[in-house]
């Protein structure tokens, strides 16, 4: 090692740093920031000069780095949820002569999004990878794995029951997280297409520039061969495509000739190819909004929406939450290897009183989430994400001058949280306080 840093001078060690994790952090013994590199600065919003100095809690929410420096264990491979996404972070305590001097962590998997970040050419290979490793597996829904038995999902059910079996294009409509995929899974496993492929492409997953090949399929002149797309990998099966909204307006002419003449011209390609498909469609934007916006061809909405699903978000059939979170808590529990698990009164009067704009999805997350980071064998209000526990903090005067508007806003969160935890340093942890300034904020509001 001391030769290492001989032959090298400090420039190339920072550089060395910078890049050789994607977000890391050093601190102090007394929690506060030594180093901190660039890219994490810019995911918090924060300049490398205002983080250096400043306790870790203070620009990096739910961070645990100070509960390392005091235990002495490294917390590897941990779930920390930070500006609304869970990701996985180590943290490791660093000892100099035995003794704790401060501790080191990194994000080692953060959000998806990191891909486009990446150069054009290294995406566009990483997501022709990805299209191939994926090869159109998918998991196997029923209707019976369809939970919830609201009028509104009892209706959806029963008409998927009856126009399965047709050919008959379907549209569904609803939000992301509402359980569009396996309603377009149970169609096709109620069809007579159920022996052959079910073949499913997202539109708005795929680059542009890439999706007519990975549609329709590519003519290589030099080897005088195809290499078929989606629509001829589901011939005699069902194709589903996923975000159609987000197909362009060429492609969507060449998807209705598909329809209506049942055959496609690969890229590259004058000769045409006999295609025997059904076409199930979602989307999470209305499509007739987008042909008022002359972003949809209004031909092929018609063609698809002679039958169309719309299926309800989270917040307006209620009446399935209790189902579905009992569903998911037991399936969790299985996969963690807990039992008995269960969750306090005030948590399950949270999740009851959140509005759930990621519906069903965002519900399955946030479970599969609090039973790891359950204490013991009860979730408490402290395993949820902000957003949830802020949804329930009561209303505030408008009036006045900030001040007090402020002041107010201060004790009623504060109230919040003492109605949830009773340990004063959970509450500090939480809000990123030392606990001698949240003491000074009860004292002040008389908590």
């Amino acid at each position: 090692m001391d030769n290492f840093q001989q032959h090298l001078p400090t420039s190339v060690l920072a550089e060395i740093l910078e890049n050789a994790f994607q977000w890391f952090v050093v601190v102090d013994a007394d929690s506060k920031i030594l180093y901190i590199n660039e890219d994490y600065c810019r995911f918090l919003e924060v300049t490398r000069e205002e983080a250096i100095g400043k306790p870790v809690a203070d620009i990096i929410e739910n961070t645990k780095m100070h509960e390392v420096i005091k235990s002495g264990v490294p917390d590897n491979a941990s779930p920390h949820y930070i500006k609304g996404t869970y990701m996985l972070a180590n943290r490791v305590p660093l000892f100099v002569d035995g003794k704790i001097v401060g501790a080191f962590g990194s994000v080692i998997f953060r959000d998806m999004s990191d891909w486009k970040r990446l150069s054009s050419h290294v995406r566009t290979t990483m997501e022709r990878m990805q299209l191939n490793i994926e090869d159109n597996s998918y998991t196997e829904y029923r209707l019976e794995d369809i939970k919830g038995s609201s009028p509104a999902i009892r209706k959806i059910k029963e008409t998927t029951g009856i126009i399965a079996p047709s050919d008959l294009p379907v549209l569904i409509e609803g939000e992301s997280g509402t359980g569009k995929d396996m309603f377009a899974h149970s169609i096709h496993q109620l069809s007579e297409r159920s022996d052959f492929p079910f073949v499913k492409v997202n539109c708005a997953e795929v680059p542009v520039e890439l999706l007519e090949r990975e549609l329709f399929g590519v003519y290589n002149p030099l080897t005088e061969t195809v290499q078929n797309g989606r629509v001829k990998q589901a011939d005699k099966g069902t194709l589903y495509i996923d975000e159609i909204s987000a197909l362009p307006l060429t492609l969507q002419a060449k998807l209705l000739r598909a329809m209506q003449e049942e055959e496609i011209t690969p890229l590259n390609s004058e000769q045409s190819e006999k295609v025997n498909i059904r076409i199930v469609a979602s989307s999470n934007i209305s499509l007739s909004q987008l042909i008022e916006e002359k972003k949809f061809r209004e031909d092929l909405y018609y063609r698809l929406q002679a039958i169309t699903l719309k299926i309800p978000p989270l917040r307006e059939r209620m009446e399935d939450f209790v189902d579905l979170l009992n569903f998911f808590l037991q399936k969790f529990m299985l996969h963690a290897g807990r039992r008995h698990i269960t969750l306090a009164t005030k948590t399950r009067e949270l999740l009851q009183s959140y509005h759930w704009p990621g519906n069903v999805r965002e519900l399955q997350n946030i479970l599969q989430a609090a039973v790891y980071l359950a204490e013991k064998d009860t979730i408490m209000p402290s395993a949820l994400p902000s957003q949830i526990k802020l949804s329930n903090v009561p209303s505030f005067q408008t009036t006045g001058t900030l001040e007090d508007i402020l002041a107010e806003v201060e004790k009623k969160v504060l109230q919040s949280y003492l109605e949830e935890e009773s340990d004063k340093r959970q509450i500090a942890k939480q809000l990123g306080l030392s606990r001698s300034t949240l003491y000074e904020k009860l004292k002040k509001h008389n908590l």
